[in-house]
């Protein structure tokens, strides 16, 4: 197989209305050259906190993902915890903006139990406190 029939899977997709969205702001703030960086800022009983920043710097241990001709940055930390997950961008009468779909475990509490296992009625974190 040469190097052009390999096909590679990316670690995160960017959805179109994502990079159309991206791609506005940039656009609107003269930002040529900048990527979205996407990390993780924090994690617990509630889940996984994602940031979101407009970044010209990356760095050679950074994860670069290029879609739709934007280029979408991952720092090395924060790729483990995003791998196969999904950035969208989202409007509707309820709200409008990014949203991250990411389908990795969300991390544990305390108590050692996945939030993702919580009781019947959907409460997360069932055995902490």
């Amino acid at each position: 197989m040469t190097l052009a029939e390999e096909t590679t899977t990316s670690p995160i997709i960017l959805t179109q209305p994502a990079a159309e969205a991206i791609r506005g702001i940039m656009t609107e703030k003269n930002l040529a050259g900048y990527a979205l960086r996407l990390y993780i800022s924090g994690g617990g009983c509630s889940g996984y906190q994602y940031g979101l920043a407009l970044d010209h710097r990356i760095r050679p241990e950074d994860t670069a993902i290029e879609t739709d001709g934007i280029k979408l940055i991952v720092d090395e930390v924060s790729i483990q915890y995003l791998q196969g997950a999904t950035v969208d961008y989202v409007v509707d009468e309820k709200e409008s903006g990014f949203k991250i779909i990411n389908p990795n475990p969300i991390t544990s509490c305390s108590c050692n139990q996945s939030q993702d296992s919580g009781d019947e009625s959907g409460n997360s974190c069932a055995g902490c406190g």
